[in-house]
C-alpha cells in the first residue's frame, strides 16, 4: 500500500519522465533532502535545484505527513478529544485547541508507541524521523483531520446559529471522496465537542463523487437524539437533491450550507456545474461558507458571488486552517497549499448599488470580538 502510494509521485520533476520510459526504472531517484521528489539523473536535479531549494524543507513536511495520515484509516488519529472549554470565536487557533485536551501528552504518545506506528516504519521503505518531527507530524495530521468539523462550528457562530436553542442541520455541498472516502459516523463528532449537550446536529454530505460507505445512509426526516451528530450523505447534485428530498420533504431545509474547496472558480465548465447551486442558494437566502485554499482563491471566487449580485457577509483567514501541507501531484515544486485555508460567507442577495472591497473585507471580525 505504502509502495502505491509513492508511485503517484515517481517522476522526474524536472523533464516528466516516468520509471517506464526509462531504460532503467530503477534509476529514478528521489531528492535525499524532502525525500519527495525525483530526478531521472544528476543533470535533471542539478538543473532543478534552484527552484526546488525553495521548497524543499516544506515538501518533507508533506512526505511525512502523507505517511502518517494512513493513521487516520487505523483509527489511531484521531486520538479521542475533549470538551471544549472555550467558546469557539474565542479559540483563535490550533494551539488554543490542543491547550484544551486532557492528557494530550498521553493521548500523542499512545500514537507515537502505537502498534500501527510500528507497522507504519517497517513497511513505509523510508527512515524512520527523530521524535519530535514525528509528534509534530502526528499533530498537522490531527488539524486536517479536526478542520472540517472545527469549520462548520465556527459557520454557525459567525451566522449567530444556536445549536443550543434548536437542533441543526448541516448540508455539505460538493463533497467528494475527500470527505467520504472510508468515512466513518463519528467523523464529525467534534461538532460535539464544540458544543456539549446540543439539541443535534446532522450533517449530510452531497455530491456526484460522494463514495459509497457507512454514511451513505437517508438523511432524517424527523431529527434524531439530542447530543448527537447524525452523518449521511447523497450522491447527485445539490440542486437535485433539493428537488427530490428538501421540496418533497424528505430531508430536511438546511440552517448552513458548507462547502470544501468547491473551486468554481477555477475554470468555466466548473462555474457552470456550480451555477445551479449557488443561484438556489443565493434566491432562499440560505446561510453559506465555502472554504478556499489561498487568499487569492478567495478573492477570485468573491469576485464571482459578485458578479452574481450575493450579498457577501464575511470572509478571511481560517483559524482552523489545517496545518498540514498538500502538494499539487502535477507540480510537486509549486509551494503546498493548507486546505481551508480562508473562508467567505455569503446569504441571500446584495443590496444594490453598493460595492464590496475585498481587499478590505475581514470575515466576521467584529463577531469574534
Amino acid at each position: 500500500m505504502f509502495q502505491k502510494m509513492e508511485d503517484t509521485f515517481k517522476f522526474c520533476v524536472e523533464c516528466k519522465k516516468l520509471p517506464e520510459s526509462m531504460p532503467d526504472p530503477k534509476s529514478l531517484r528521489r531528492c535525499k533532502r524532502c525525500q519527495n521528489v525525483y530526478y531521472c539523473g544528476s543533470e535533471c536535479q542539478r538543473a532543478n535545484w534552484p527552484t526546488h531549494k525553495k521548497v524543499c524543507k516544506k515538501l518533507k513536511l508533506v512526505a511525512l505527513d502523507r505517511l502518517v495520515e494512513w493513521l487516520v484509516f487505523t483509527g489511531d488519529i484521531p486520538f479521542p478529544t475533549s470538551p471544549w472549554t472555550k467558546r469557539t470565536l474565542e479559540v483563535r487557533g490550533w494551539e488554543d485547541y490542543f491547550s484544551m485536551q486532557d492528557s494530550l501528552e498521553e493521548k500523542l504518545s499512545n500514537i507515537m508507541t502505537g502498534r500501527y506506528m510500528n507497522i507504519l516504519w517497517a513497511n513505509a521503505g523510508k527512515p524512520k524521523p527523530e521524535e519530535a518531527e514525528l509528534l509534530e507530524s502526528v499533530k498537522r495530521v490531527m488539524t486536517d483531520f479536526v478542520s472540517r468539523p472545527a469549520t462548520i462550528g465556527l459557520g454557525l457562530c459567525l451566522f449567530h446559529l444556536d445549536p443550543y436553542a434548536k437542533p441543526i442541520t448541516v448540508h455539505v455541498v460538493g463533497a467528494s471522496h475527500v470527505e467520504t472516502l472510508n468515512a466513518r459516523v463519528t467523523d464529525y463528532d467534534e461538532l460535539s465537542r464544540m458544543f456539549p449537550k446540543h439539541q443535534g446536529i446532522e450533517v449530510v454530505m452531497v455530491g456526484v463523487d460522494v463514495v459509497d460507505g457507512p454514511i451513505m445512509r437517508p438523511p432524517l426526516v424527523a431529527f434524531g437524539p439530542r447530543e448527537r451528530v447524525y452523518l449521511s450523505s447523497y450522491k447527485g447534485l445539490y440542486h437535485d437533491f433539493w428537488e427530490s428530498q428538501v421540496e418533497t420533504q424528505q430531508a430536511a431545509r438546511p440552517d448552513i450550507v458548507v462547502g470544501f474547496h468547491p473551486g468554481f472558480h477555477a475554470c468555466h465548465d466548473l462555474m457552470e456545474s456550480w451555477l445551479p447551486t449557488l443561484l438556489l442558494l443565493r434566491d432562499y437566502e440560505i446561510p453559506s461558507l465555502f472554504t478556499v485554499y489561498s487568499e487569492q482563491e478567495m478573492k477570485n471566487s468573491l469576485k464571482i458571488l459578485m458578479e452574481l449580485e450575493t450579498q457577501i457577509t464575511g470572509c478571511g483567514a481560517n483559524p482552523f486552517a489545517s496545518l498540514k501541507p498538500e502538494q499539487a501531484y502535477s507540480n510537486p515544486n509549486k509551494p503546498p497549499v493548507y486546505c481551508n485555508s480562508h473562508y467567505m460567507m455569503f446569504r441571500g442577495l446584495s443590496a444594490p448599488p453598493d460595492e464590496l472591497d475585498i481587499g478590505g473585507l475581514d470575515g466576521g471580525e467584529e463577531e469574534r470580538d
